[in-house]
C-alpha cells in the first residue's frame, strides 16, 4: 500500500510544483496587472501544495521536502508532460490553466472522501483555493472564447494542441486497483470521466469546440519518468539557488 501511495502522491505533487514555477514564469509579462497578480498567486499556491504533498511522502519514508523538490534525477519525477511545456502565448497558458485546474479540482474533491486520513484531510484543507483558481480559468476561457475572431481563432488552436497533452494527466497507474479497492482514491479513469464533463460544461458556454478525445492519443510517459526536453534545463533553473548551499538555513 505504501508504494501505491507513494506513486499518487509523488505524481501529484511534481505536477503541481512544475506547473507553479511554469506559471511564475509570467511574473512582470501578464498583460494585465491584475492578471499578473492572479497568475503568481495561483503560481505560489501550486508550490505550496507541492510542498504539503512532499510532507506527507516524507512521512512515509521519503527525504525531506526540499530534497525531494530540488535533488531528484530529472527520472525520478512522476509530472506529466503537460506540465513541463514552455509557457508558450498567454492563449496556451491560459487552456493549460483551464485544462489543469479543472482536472485538478475533481482530483481533490474526490480526494476529500480519502480513506488516507492525511490526504483527505490536506484535500479538504486546499479544496478552497484550488476552486478559486478552477473559477479564474473559467472566467478567462468563456471571456476569451466569446471574444473577437482572432481570440476565439487562437483559443481554439491552443485548445486543439493542448488535449492530447492533457488526456496524459491521467496516465494509468501500475497500482490504479490498490488505490481503487482501498478507498484511497477513485481512479484515474473515473477521474478522467468527470474531468471531460466538467470542461465540456464550461467550452459548451462558448464558440469553442472540444476535441474528439476519441480519436486523440494521450501523451503519456511522465509517471513512468519518461519526459520531455524541457523538463531538466527547467529543473536545473529551479534548484540553482538551493543547490549553492543544501544546508543553508533560511
Amino acid at each position: 500500500m505504501h508504494t501505491a501511495l507513494k506513486e499518487l502522491l509523488f505524481k501529484m505533487a511534481d505536477d503541481q510544483l512544475v506547473l507553479g514555477h511554469r506559471n511564475a514564469e509570467w511574473t512582470g509579462l501578464g498583460p494585465l496587472l491584475e492578471e499578473d497578480i492572479a497568475f503568481a498567486s495561483i503560481a505560489q499556491d501550486k508550490v505550496g501544495h507541492a510542498r504539503q504533498l512532499y510532507i506527507l511522502l516524507n512521512n512515509l519514508g521519503e527525504s525531506d521536502p526540499d530534497h525531494l523538490a530540488f535533488m531528484r534525477r530529472a527520472s525520478e519525477y512522476r509530472c506529466s508532460h503537460f506540465v513541463q511545456l514552455p509557457v508558450g502565448e498567454y492563449d496556451f497558458s491560459l487552456v493549460r490553466h483551464f485544462l489543469f485546474d479543472l482536472a485538478e479540482l475533481v482530483r481533490f474533491d474526490a480526494l476529500r472522501s480519502s480513506s488516507y486520513k492525511p490526504l483527505s484531510d490536506l484535500a479538504n484543507k486546499y479544496y478552497g483555493e484550488i476552486k478559486y483558481h478552477a473559477m479564474h480559468a473559467r472566467t478567462w476561457l468563456k471571456r476569451l472564447g466569446n471574444a473577437n475572431e482572432d481570440a476565439i481563432e487562437r483559443m481554439q488552436i491552443a485548445l486543439d494542441y493542448a488535449m492530447p497533452f492533457a488526456l496524459g494527466i491521467f496516465e494509468p497507474s501500475p497500482y490504479e486497483d490498490i488505490l481503487v479497492t482501498s478507498g484511497v482514491f477513485i481512479g484515474e479513469q473515473e477521474l478522467k470521466e468527470r474531468w471531460l464533463m466538467k470542461i465540456a460544461e464550461v467550452i459548451n458556454l462558448t464558440q469553442l469546440e472540444l476535441p474528439d478525445v476519441r480519436i486523440l492519443s494521450p501523451v503519456y510517459g511522465g509517471r513512468m519518468g519518461e519526459h520531455t526536453q524541457f523538463l531538466e534545463p527547467l529543473l536545473e533553473e529551479m534548484s540553482e539557488v538551493f543547490k549553492l548551499d543544501p544546508q543553508a538555513e533560511w
